[in-house]
């Protein structure tokens, strides 16, 4: 990496190792300290500009965004996320070296953590209390597995960290519109109107619900929406099946998305298993063979409930895999979805483009191929299709219009939790954690943003559907702003 890269790299190490491949950063934890953040900001944009006017829009987007978010807003002061992922040791379970190797470079890690958390410790004196109570679970996951007597340093400063996020201090949960607005448009490379993407995500809000009817309507002919899709919920595998489904779908939406001819054909292999114990928070996630690794199985990560929870927890855990839904989300994980947007970037030749992830344009993507494939005819003729895809899309609408009143100040936590009860059919602790992400993760609106964004492109584009997805691939994940590019003229 050249001197730009490196400083941007150097501020993102856990990103950078993971999502990029790039190993350097095995075994290194990230001082998030706040005179270490100083420090490193110093360093942000000193190199010469890029001969390829798109790469130099491309890094100046991330530099930009690198001095909005550590140095105006100082996020890494209220949002513990950053520290968590920093700590994560689950990096090292995915075979893209030898064991050893992996196994030298997770206890460097671990034998690190004191040093790191002592700074993270220092760095988390304005984590609002909604904030500090959504994280703590992620937190306390990082110390799966970890002997207490093995690795005593290390469980000693982990008790340390769990303890502070504990402590309530009385920040605010908003960002405040301002703020929101400078983070927005400093990751994207546009000039945001928080007023004006509200009215996109109600337009959106309204459509996708149209969707939702229609299918409802011919599944179950005048019976109510909501009815049908409790019944909907209610189909699903139970949970010593849900990896075997998911399994059977990769292998489906892999066939279909090379047989569609609609883009560049996903190659490699994909395997289905339960998280590492630290990320079983999240239902369903893609951890791909990052671009700068030798070539390895992907996973498609879908976590069974817990066991020891109780019936209606894990009833509830399951509902949302079910046989509608499921297959949606595997199109947005696996393919044409996150999978086929990692292969496209092991391909790429410029540094900028594989190093370099807008999240809207990866969550964008992967939302937007799930329409995709409904338009173009996977599962055709079967109603229960549309409906997951609209089940999912509902929850990233509300999202995205929580995600503007959290932060803008509109919106309290109770409020968004009844917005995802009442829109995205989303009940109990499901609607819950949802609104509560929204506290830690003010740009979770990016999968409907980054979806819309590349709707009107592929209008304007005027091209196939394949030439526009593989000129959009080439572009690697740009900031939604200068992904425009594609778009002859512009």
């Amino acid at each position: 990496m050249d001197a730009r890269l490196r400083a941007l790299a150097d501020l993102d190490v856990a990103g950078t190792r993971e999502g990029a491949g790039r190993h350097e950063y095995d075994g290194i934890a990230q001082d998030l300290s706040p005179d270490a953040i100083r420090r490193a900001l110093h360093r942000i944009g000193a190199g010469p500009a890029y001969d390829d006017p798109h790469d130099e829009a491309h890094v100046a987007a991330f530099e930009r965004n690198a001095h909005v978010r550590f140095g105006e807003l100082e996020l890494h002061r209220r949002n513990p996320v950053p520290h968590i992922n920093n700590l994560d040791l689950a990096c090292y379970d995915r075979d893209y070296a030898p064991a050893g190797e992996r196994a030298d470079a997770k206890a460097r890690h671990l034998a690190a953590w004191p040093d790191a958390i002592d700074a993270s410790i220092s760095a988390l004196d304005a984590v609002p209390a909604d904030v500090a109570d959504a994280c703590l679970s992620g937190a306390i996951g990082l110390a799966a597995g970890l002997d207490p007597d093995q690795h005593a340093d290390a469980y000693r400063a982990h008790a340390r960290f769990v303890d502070h996020l504990r402590t309530k201090t009385d920040a605010p949960v908003e960002l405040g519109a301002p703020a929101l607005t400078a983070l927005l448009s400093s990751a994207e490379a546009l000039d945001v109107d928080l007023s004006a993407l509200a009215d996109d995500g109600e337009r959106e809000l309204t459509r996708v619900r149209a969707l939702l009817d229609d299918a409802c309507a011919r599944i179950a002919p005048g019976q109510p929406t909501a009815t049908t899709v409790a019944e909907l919920l209610a189909d699903h595998p139970d949970a010593t099946g849900v990896l075997a489904e998911a399994q059977t779908l990769t292998h489906e939406v892999i066939a279909w998305s090379n047989a569609s001819g609609l883009m560049p054909d996903t190659d490699g292999e994909c395997l289905v298993g339960p998280a590492p114990e630290s990320r079983q928070w999240a239902m369903a996630m893609m951890d791909w063979a990052a671009p700068y690794e030798r070539d390895a199985p992907s996973w498609y990560h879908v976590t069974p409930p817990d066991p020891s929870w109780p019936r209606s927890e894990q009833e509830e855990w399951l509902s949302v895999f079910n046989r509608s839904s499921l297959p949606a989300i595997t199109v947005h994980e696996v393919a044409p979805g996150h999978y086929t947007h990692g292969r496209a970037l092991r391909r790429l030749d410029s540094d900028v483009r594989r190093l370099l992830l807008s999240g809207a344009f990866v969550e964008g993507w992967a939302h937007y191929v799930e329409e995709l494939a409904l338009e173009e005819g996977f599962r055709a003729g079967d109603p229960r299709f549309q409906a997951g895809v609209a089940l999912e899309a509902l929850v990233r609408v509300v999202r995205l219009l929580c995600a503007i009143g959290l932060h803008s100040g509109a919106m309290s936590v109770a409020e968004a939790t009844a917005r995802f009860t009442e829109h995205a059919f989303l009940s109990g602790p499901a609607a819950v954690s949802e609104a509560r992400r929204g506290t830690f993760d003010p740009t979770y609106g990016r999968y409907t943003w980054g979806k819309l964004v590349l709707r009107d492109l592929r209008e304007r584009a005027g091209t196939t559907p394949r030439r526009f997805h593989e000129d959009l691939l080439a572009l690697g994940a740009p900031p939604l702003g200068l992904a425009c590019a594609v778009v002859p003229g512009s």
